[in-house]
This record gives structure tokens, sequence and C-alpha cells, in this order.
């Protein structure tokens, strides 16, 4: 029992040497640079988001402060970028948060993680293919729509009104042009992602000529509230009309508008050199992203009330709304090729997991087959393209986005602890490859020198602690979380039981992160590394696993019902095949060598006789 159990700790140490692949035949070619890195992490978080969410949330959420909302969503996915980008330093392999969590947590979190990027991936293909339909057939009134409802409708709960093989066309197309080979899809990737940020500036630019600064101070009596909305819908009026709640709010939803960055951690193996360009990318990927969203929610909430935003298509209804139809119709077409790079983005990390996998043996290694000619996971990126498509084809897609965000938070919250794992490691117990560490570009600052000299030395005493420290704060964010969740309303009437619990789980929180900030930390560097450990990893995982436990129940079920089907994947083909399990058994052989040698070698008690010849 004790050894079955140690299956699912055992920690991935097989074929990580970058220049190296274990199983033989051709490797994933590394083809991308600093700007291909950076063009794919933008073109997979400035999407549907800038076209659709600025304007629904300002409409439904925090009104103008809707920029504002962004702001703090930005901080938030800092902290786990930061996280990302240190990994991206030491373990410069595909696969993203699945490889991370393998070579710290575990082997059986891994694949809990990397089971859900795929889910993720596919859902997040499918949701971007169908938003690329729909803009289209806005483009061109609905005609396509209503051809479809005509020649191919779908009368079924749960999916959608009618087959979209507008969507199914193009995602397959696009899965073709990824399994053709990486540097032509980065180069669409780029161009596409171009065209984006002109029509992102082209929004900015054009919208500051209509603005009117009194949309950012309508009064409650201005918003004609009794004639076409109701009291809930506008709220109080002025900057903020829903208040530090809608704020909030605003914040937790626009919060997935960043999701896209660990698309860049994904195709570390076909970067040039990913030990450098991996973090910095991600970094310049949220720069980017973040303030393009702060000036479309700006100028769009200056040129149209907030009250009267398109939760749809809320740029280009502004230009109509503002009598520039022409305007509309060119930031319609540039939103068709901003979707485009987002659905490529989307789509690129997901055969890359699956091949991540199926290298491990966790998945069946035939997906992780490499084209020699053009050196990416063919097979895996037809097949998932081919689900993708089906998916984004029949279903009504609205009931499943929240399983986009279980997945990225939980991929999340585990690249933060690994991080905490990683950190205060003790060091005679680290191997040098598995943590990549990079003596060319090594470097501290000097807080991170000040705090181990002054903290001593690893042992593995102290790293045993901290592990449990660790876990405890995991413990105590779901408590917190559950209690500001299911005693929201009682907390903002008063109860004061549910005040007080709340008071001593985060005065826990607080006491064990400053017990854990108190241990010894490895010395060992990379070219990046998160700072102030542990206090942004922790504040990682506590936004993350409060927006986990804000959805739904139904989500949940659905998660659920996916993770049943990857145990029986894991338990039934991973758990054996593992390369890990490969390596143990070898490594045991190894071990039995001497013994062998021993027991089949002549007895060492038995005299040593001289050869007697008899003569005549």
């Amino acid at each position: 029992m004790a050894l079955f159990l140690q299956r699912f700790t055992r920690r991935k140490t097989h074929g990580l040497d970058e220049n190296l692949n274990e199983h033989g035949g051709p490797k994933l070619a590394r083809v991308l640079g600093a700007f291909d890195l950076v063009f794919l992490g933008v073109g997979s978080t400035l999407g549907v988001g800038v076209y659709v969410l600025a304007g629904e949330v300002a409409k439904n959420n925090a009104g103008p402060a809707v920029c504002i909302s962004f702001l703090i969503a930005a901080f938030a996915s800092a902290f786990a970028a930061v996280c990302y980008a240190e990994f991206g330093a030491r373990v410069p392999k595909a696969g993203s948060a699945y490889v991370y969590s393998y070579v710290t947590v575990g082997e059986l979190m891994a694949f809990v993680i990397g089971w859900n990027l795929v889910l993720e991936y596919l859902i997040g293909t499918a949701s971007v293919a169908k938003s690329f339909s729909e803009n289209f057939d806005k483009l061109v009134n609905k005609s396509m729509s209503n051809a479809f409802l005509d020649v191919f409708p779908i009368d079924a709960p749960g999916l959608g009104p009618y087959v979209d093989w507008f969507a199914f066309s193009v995602t397959i197309v696009l899965s073709g042009l990824l399994a053709f080979g990486m540097k032509g899809s980065s180069l669409f990737t780029n161009v596409f992602t171009v065209v984006n940020l002109a029509n992102v500036l082209l929004v900015i630019i054009a919208g500051l000529f209509f603005v009117d600064g009194s949309n950012w101070q309508i009064s409650f009596n201005e918003t004609d509230y009794n004639e076409t909305f109701t009291e809930e819908d506008v709220g109080v009026g002025g900057f903020a009309p829903f208040g530090l709640a809608g704020i909030m709010d605003g914040a937790a939803t626009c919060f997935f508008a960043f999701v896209g960055f660990d698309s860049i951690a994904a195709t570390s193996e076909e970067a040039k050199n990913p030990k450098r360009d991996i973090p910095l990318a991600i970094m310049t990927t949220l720069v980017v992203v973040f303030f393009a969203y702060f000036g479309v929610s700006t100028v769009l909430t200056l040129m149209v009330p907030y009250y009267l935003q398109d939760p749809n298509t809320p740029l280009v209804s502004a230009f109509f709304d503002v009598g520039q139809e022409e305007l509309g119709i060119t930031v319609s077409i540039g939103s068709l090729f901003g979707i485009s790079a987002s659905l490529l983005g989307a789509m690129i990390p997901l055969p890359r997991i699956i091949y991540a996998m199926s290298r491990d043996g966790l998945v069946f290694r035939i997906l992780g087959r490499i084209h020699r000619k053009t050196q990416t996971p063919v097979l895996a990126t037809l097949l998932l393209g081919l689900f993708a498509a089906i998916l984004s084809m029949i279903f009504d897609l609205s009931a499943l986005i929240d399983m986009m965000s279980i997945g990225t938070l939980l991929a999340y919250s585990l690249v933060a602890v690994s991080v905490l794992i990683i950190r205060f490691t003790h060091d005679a117990d680290e191997d040098g490859k598995l943590f990549n560490s990079n003596n060319e570009h090594d470097h501290k600052d000097n807080s991170e020198c000040l705090s181990a000299d002054f903290l001593g030395s690893t042992t593995n005493r102290s790293q045993k602690k901290a592990y449990i420290l660790i876990g405890s704060y995991c413990l105590l964010c779901l408590g917190l979380a559950l209690i500001l969740v299911l005693g929201e309303t009682k907390l903002q009437a008063g109860d004061v039981g549910i005040a007080v619990g709340t008071a001593i789980i985060a005065a826990l929180l607080a006491i064990n992160l400053a017990w854990l900030a108190w241990q010894p930390r490895s010395k060992r560097t990379v070219y990046f590394m998160v700072p102030l450990v542990p206090l942004i990893p922790c504040l990682s995982i506590l936004i993350n696993i409060y927006l986990m436990m804000r959805l739904s129940t139904a989500t949940w079920i659905r998660f659920g019902v996916w993770m049943l089907v990857g145990s029986f994947m894991y338990l039934g083909y991973g758990i054996n095949e593992s390369s890990e399990k490969e390596k143990a058994y070898r490594k045991r052989k190894i071990q039995d060598i001497p013994l062998m040698m021993k027991e089949l070698s002549f007895d060492e008690d038995i005299e040593e006789r001289p050869l007697i010849f008899d003569s005549d």
C-alpha cells in the first residue's frame, strides 16, 4: 500500500535536460524568439475580453469604474504571472503548469493540473471560435445564422440553436495551420496581433474625439431609470454606481480577461532562449494587455453612459451611437483579426500539454509523436482541434464558460504552491538538473541575499516545517474563502458570528504567513525569481482559491465529471506507464547488480590449494 501511494508523489526527474530527447526521434523545433513569445501572449490574451468584457462589466458590475476593476485584476494576475515566470526560467519544457507541478508537488497533482488545462484550452478554443462566428454573423447582418437555422436547426437543451459549420471550419483550418509548423503559425499570430493592437489603438485614439466627461458624473436622477431601466440596473450613478462591491465583482470577472499568458509557458520547449525570454515575454504581455484594457474601458465609458453599453459588441455599438458608422464597421472587421489571434493562442498550448503528458506516459504515448518534417505533434494537434471544432459547432457554450476558470485557477494555485516548495526545499536535497540553476545568469537582489543569510541555511527539519506551514496556509485560505462566499450576505448584514469567524481565520493566516517567512530558504538562484517570497505566492493562492469558491455548483459538478474521466485515464493507464516508474525500475535493477554478483561469486571461505601435477 505504501509503495502504491508513493507513486502519487513521485516527482519528475526523467527527461528534464533541455538538450536531450529521452525517447529518441525528432524534438520540438526551437524557433520562437522573444518577440514571437510576446506576440503569442498578447494575441492569446487580447481577444474576446477587449471586444466584449469592457462593456459587459461596465454595464452590469462597475460602471465607469471598470477601469479600476481592470487595474485590480491586473495586480492579481501579476502575482500568478511572476510565479509562472520563475518556473519558465527553472523548467524550460513544454507543458506549462503541468511540468511545474510535476517537478515539485508530484505525479498525481501534475496529472490533475494537466487534465484540467486540457479542458480549459478545449473550451477556450471552442468559445473563441463561437465568438468569431457570432461577430462575423453580425457583420453580415445575421444572414449566416438565419441560413443555418433553416437548414441545420437544433432543438435540444444545452445545445446551440443550430449547427455552426462556420465555427467548425475556422477551428479545423487553424488546427491544420498549427500542425503544418510552429514557425508558420507564429508568423500568422504576429501579423494578426499587430492588426489587433492597431485596432485597439484606433478605438482609443478615435474615441478620444467623442468623449464626454459628464458620462462619469451621471447622477441617479439622470439615468432615466424609471422609463427604461430599473434602479437595480443603474445603481446610484456617478463614477462607481455599484459601489466597492461592484468594483470587486468586476475585478473578479476582469481577472479572466488576463488569462492567456500561460500559453507562453506552454511553448517553452520551442523558445530559442527560454530561461531569459519566457519571464520577459510573460511580464511584457501583462503590461501591454493591461494598458490596452485600461485605455479601451476608459474611452468606452466616456463615449457612452455605462447603463447604455452593449454587453455583446460594446466597441462597435459605441461608434454607431456617436454617429460614426464607418469607424464602427472598421472596428468590427479589426475585431475578427483580434479574435483570430486569440483563437490561435488558445489552440497552441493544447497539443503541447498533451505532448508533455504523453511523453511522460500519463496519457497515450502515440499522442506525443513529433512529425519529422513539421516538428510538431501532428496527431495531437489535429485530434484535439477536431474535438474543439465539434464543441464549437453544436454546443451552447454559455453554461460551460466557467469551466475555463476552474482549470486556470487551480493551475495558478498549484504553480504558486510549487514556488513556495522549491524556495523552502533543503539545498542538499535539490537536484541541480531538476531545477535548472544557471550559473551564467544566476543573480540575487540584495534583499534575497540578506534574507537568506539572516535566516540561515535550510535543513531537513526546516524543510518539513515549511511544508506543513504551506499546507496549513492553503487549508486556512479554503476556510476563509468558504466563509466569505457562503456567509457573504450575513457578513454584509453585520452578523457578529460570521465577522468574528472571518477575523479569527484572517489572523491565523497572518500568523501562518509570518511563521513561514521566518523559515530558512534555498539559496539557489535562476535568471528570474519571484520577489517578496512568501508574500506574493501566498497572495496568489488566497485570491485564486477565493475565486474558485465563487464558481457555481453546476461548474463544480461538471468539473467532477471531467475529473472522473481523468481518474480512469490515470489509474487505468498513466500510473503504470509513467516514465518515472520506468526510471525507478531501472534504478532498482542497477542497485541489485552488486547483490547478484555476490550471489554468483565463489565462496570466499574455500581454501585455495595449489595445483599438484603427478609426474612419472
